[in-house]
């Protein structure tokens, strides 16, 4: 019964959907966000599209959002009215956590996923070795590295396409500071600019700037080149440049690095074992997300399109819709403390929700610096 209340819900944001994107501009509005949350009730559909105009004001003010011409701010308008719907679909579809307007209200989702998004996932999985299986019987019920000081703060990688290089620089600095003690800042932009590697079996999965790019390649990048740079030596721009990385300012080396199992007590024990994590995900749910635990009822596994770092998991995730503690997986993301959780977001353990067991790997740092 509770399944077919669910899809019923679905099925009622969807028509209202459909319907409010036929009424004209100003009669279409904000959806839910500040504690009103949906669960089919008609009064809270209502309550959640009234006040478009006035709420996308606010947007504009709080992220300082800038438009040139009338066209302009309509167009944006107009997108931000369809992202309100879209963040009402995803509030069904995701019960356990809130979903509501965010820096990214005006954006496409061609847009959103060209800017923000540039993870090349190729058809196979990299020809690094696969990690061997580590016993898991005794694993802590939540682990955080943030708390160990192996995570720096969280970093903005701008409208580049560039996720991959901040997942990556964030496994080896959690990797160098297990080995040192030592925690670095890294250097993306040295990636971004100076990374070409591609996939040995995948010529076209390559790494390419703000274009996209891979962790796995790059860790080879990183090897190869003698090691990454400090971000204050080569400090971030968020836009391709020409390579000017200096072998003289390396701070920190990689000696190899390893595919995880897809077995998301694997993934825990070599996240405790390892350090943080470099893992694809399906960001389908990102761009509305503000809080919460995510466990989206249906999230494509293989439609991997995003690189973050998996940093720690916990037992204990309130999920006041499905009146349980879930347990979730805490992944920091490279979109700025103003997104999600102060830039963490949490999601689902225990399901391969959106596919983040799939596509994870760990670093070894080599020390002779």
């Amino acid at each position: 019964m509770a399944g077919r209340g669910v899809l019923l819900t679905v099925l009622v944001v969807f028509v209202l959907a459909g319907l409010v994107a036929s009424l004209p501009l100003r009669d279409v509005i904000q959806q839910v966000t500040d504690g009103v949350r949906v669960d089919g009730s008609v009064e809270q559909f209502a309550h959640a599209l009234l006040g478009a105009e006035k709420q996308f004001e606010s947007f504009i003010k709080e992220f300082g959002k800038v438009y040139h011409t009338v066209e302009e701010y309509e167009h944006r308008f107009k997108v931000f009215k369809s992202n309100l719907l879209r963040a009402l679909k995803h509030q069904a579809l995701d019960p356990t956590a809130s979903h509501g307007v965010t820096m990214f209200s005006d954006l496409t989702e061609e847009e959103f996923a060209t800017q923000y998004l540039g993870l090349k996932r190729p058809s196979a999985l990299s020809t690094a070795p696969t990690a061997e299986p580590l016993p898991t019987g005794d694993l802590p019920p939540s682990f955080d590295w943030r708390e160990k000081g192996a995570v720096g703060p969280v970093k903005n990688q701008g409208s580049c396409g560039s996720c991959w290089a901040f997942s990556t620089t964030g496994a080896v600095e959690g990797a160098h500071f297990l080995a040192t003690g030592k925690l670095l800042s890294l250097s993306e932009q040295q990636l971004v600019d100076c990374d070409h590697q591609c996939d040995p079996e995948e010529a076209q999965a390559c790494d390419a700037g703000c274009g996209g790019g891979l962790m796995t390649n790059a860790y080879k990048y990183v090897e190869e080149a003698g090691g990454l740079e400090l971000e204050s030596d080569y400090p971030y721009k968020g836009r391709d440049g020409k390579c000017q990385f200096n072998p003289n300012k390396v701070a920190a080396k990689v000696s190899n690095f390893t595919n995880i199992p897809i077995d998301e007590d694997q993934v825990a024990a070599y996240l405790i074992k390892s350090g943080p994590l470099a893992i694809g995900i399906n960001a389908e749910f990102m761009q509305t997300y503000v809080a919460g635990v995510s466990c989206p009822i249906f999230c494509n596994k293989r439609n991997l399109d995003h690189g973050v770092l998996l940093v720690g998991y916990a037992e204990h995730g309130f999920a006041p819709a499905r009146l349980a503690y879930k347990p979730y997986w805490i992944i920091k993301n490279s979109w700025g403390p103003m997104w999600g959780d102060k830039g963490y977001y949490k999601i689902c353990r225990g399901h391969g929700e959106c596919g983040l067991n799939t596509m994870v790997s760990a670093v070894a740092a080599n020390v002779d610096v």
